[in-house]
């Protein structure tokens, strides 16, 4: 009787075990389902119907004149902006070698982000500044990329990795000085082109040399 009992107990055991873990799956399964109703209804148009992932097919849009400009900042101490400034760093002109990354940032966007379309770049003008704090020690080094590109889908991501590979640059010249150098806000400033048209963030000013 000892043993019936001991062996009725372990199926009930197991039995409990099995419903809990089916309802967990159930669960899972429902809140994975709600995460790709939710994608769908917000326009996240990197997933299929599925919630899969994919590259949007672009082929239908029309052909247009694109253009795309992004901006950032790395603040640094007192120290690396003079160095800056002088061109007297380790590694050369912190600047000039800054510019040409993040030219070189834009031309292999596709490569760092996977679901991004390769895209023909008509142009890319990069403008970097360093700049001294009003009133207080250290600085900021201001980054702004300009892409432009003739075809069917913008080119904000390829400013956006300008603006970033440029500031990752400023960082690995000036390490040497300055470790605690904060990079960003890292934003897009304005777009143009497509069927949405023209775009611009407020509150952002014209560039301007601030020197």
């Amino acid at each position: 009787m000892v043993g019936t009992r001991t062996a009725r107990t372990r199926k009930t055991a197991t039995r409990k075990t099995a419903t809990r873990k089916t309802a967990t799956r159930k669960t899972a399964t429902r809140k994975a389902a709600a995460r790709k109703a939710a994608a769908r209804k917000d326009g996240l148009t990197h997933f299929d119907p599925a919630g899969r992932a994919r590259m949007v097919d672009v082929g239908a849009k029309a052909v247009t004149q694109r253009r795309a400009v992004a901006r950032g900042e790395v603040r640094v101490g007192p120290e690396a902006l003079a160095a800056i400034r002088q061109g007297t760093g380790k590694k050369g002109d912190v600047l000039a070698v800054a510019q040409l990354a993040a030219i070189m940032g834009a031309k292999r966007m596709p490569d760092l982000i996977p679901l991004c379309h390769s895209i023909e770049l008509t142009g890319v003008d990069v403008r970097l500044e360093a700049v001294a704090n009003d009133g207080g020690p250290g600085g900021r080094v201001l980054i702004e990329a300009a892409v432009r590109t003739t075809g069917r889908t913008g080119a904000e991501m390829e400013a956006l990795t300008a603006v970033s590979v440029g500031a990752l640059t400023v960082y690995d010249m000036c390490k040497a000085i300055d470790r605690g150098m904060v990079i960003g806000p890292v934003r897009l400033v304005e777009k143009s082109g497509g069927k949405s048209g023209e775009w611009r963030r407020e509150g952002e000013e014209e560039w301007s040399s601030r020197a």
